[in-house]
């Protein structure tokens, strides 16, 4: 039995010593990575410059004559109208002097009658009559410019438009050289987005689009895009309509102007946001930016060669479409690039590839296949 008893134990440790051993045994054959094949194709890169939004039509009201307000017609935020009132300024003193000025016109031209008979008799001299005649003239300019500073007193807006903000209350002693004016009314109907580009971008944009005058170069780029400060893409597609013709020598800048339609008010003048401006780049190649990584300050990726060895490659890239990268060396039409886990790799490195496919490629794929059925 104790024979029996031995040879079972010795069974069973050996069995357990097997079992533990295929548990250790490291995985056969070589790691799995998921691979691209790289495709030449057409990329479409956004370039993104910071925009200060405002209004077509973004016009500061300001008093033409010194006054108290004696009434203020609107609110902060209100639509009003062209000729819309606005303010109203006190004029009392004004009226007080229009009065003395109509007298005077009126004791002038009484002056002009009294002596116009007697220079027709030869009485007096004429002379006399026309220093009669300029002071009536004189009194009535001094009577016109005092009535024009009392209709002055009455403020309409100019533009159709959205009203800012009111520094002045009612009582407040306004001037015409202040420095604040009363309220900005701004026609936000479209709104214009100005953004600068630098030396460099300028000069890529003027390469980029054909035309041999300014108007033709913006008239050849394409619809932009507003971001919003919510990082949300604004729901109209805007214009460049103008580009300035000089380069700020202080900052090396050149500003230009996108237009957008507001319908919905959406959209308000002192607003910032992001313009994204599409730049279309053709037989190019696109590789995920997770497949590419920096060693001493250079981009670099596994290509997979014979044997499915990698093998590290430096290449250069000229921006981002999407998720991808664009290459535009280092590469060649049909390369298989691994696309994820490339820490793990080492030269020589013998990888089983996971072929993943090209989203560009598939969504062409999925459309002819949609279009033949």
């Amino acid at each position: 039995m104790k024979n029996i008893s031995f040879s079972l134990i010795a069974i069973m440790l050996v069995f357990a010593s097997c079992k533990k051993k295929e548990e250790q045994a490291p995985p056969q054959g070589p790691a799995p990575f998921p691979v691209r094949t790289i495709s030449v194709q057409d990329a479409v890169v956004y370039q993104e410059y910071s925009a200060n939004l405002e209004g077509q039509h973004n016009v500061e009201i300001r008093p033409k004559v010194n006054g108290y307000i004696q009434k203020i017609y609107v609110d902060e935020g209100q639509v009003v109208k062209k000729g819309q009132l606005l303010f109203k300024l006190e004029t009392q003193t004004l009226n007080q002097d229009a009065s003395a000025a109509k007298a005077s016109v009126q004791a002038a031209q009484v002056e002009v009658d009294r002596l116009k008979p007697l220079v027709d008799r030869k009485i007096i001299s004429v002379v006399q009559l026309e220093t009669a005649k300029a002071k009536l003239a004189q009194a009535k300019s001094t009577y016109g410019s005092i009535a024009a500073n009392i209709g002055y007193g009455t403020i309409v807006s100019p533009v159709s438009g959205v009203i800012g903000g009111l520094p002045f209350r009612e009582g407040s002693l306004v001037s015409a050289t202040s420095e604040v004016p009363l309220t900005t009314v701004s026609d936000t109907k479209i709104v214009r987005a100005y953004f600068s580009m630098n030396e460099k971008q300028l000069l890529f944009f003027n390469k980029t689009f054909k035309g041999a005058t300014t108007a033709e170069k913006l008239k050849a780029a394409p619809p932009v895009s507003l971001i919003l400060v919510d990082n949300t893409e604004y729901d109209q597609k805007g214009k460049i309509a103008t580009m300035n013709g000089l380069v700020d020598p202080a900052t090396g800048n050149t500003q230009f102007r996108a237009d957008f339609n507001n319908p919905q008010g959406i959209l308000r003048s002192g607003s910032t946001g992001i313009i994204r401006l599409p730049i279309e780049q053709k037989n190019v190649m696109l590789v995920p930016q997770n497949a590419i990584f920096e060693v001493q300050g250079k981009q670099t990726l596994y290509i997979v060669e014979k044997g499915n060895k990698v093998k590290s490659t430096i290449v250069e890239t000229n921006g981002t479409s999407g998720l991808d990268f664009i290459v535009t060396s280092g590469l060649k039409d049909g390369d298989v690039v691994v696309v994820e886990g490339a820490s793990k790799l080492k030269d020589d490195m013998e990888i089983t590839p996971q072929p993943v496919k090209d989203p560009a490629v598939e969504t062409a794929e999925t459309k002819n296949t949609t279009a033949k059925k």
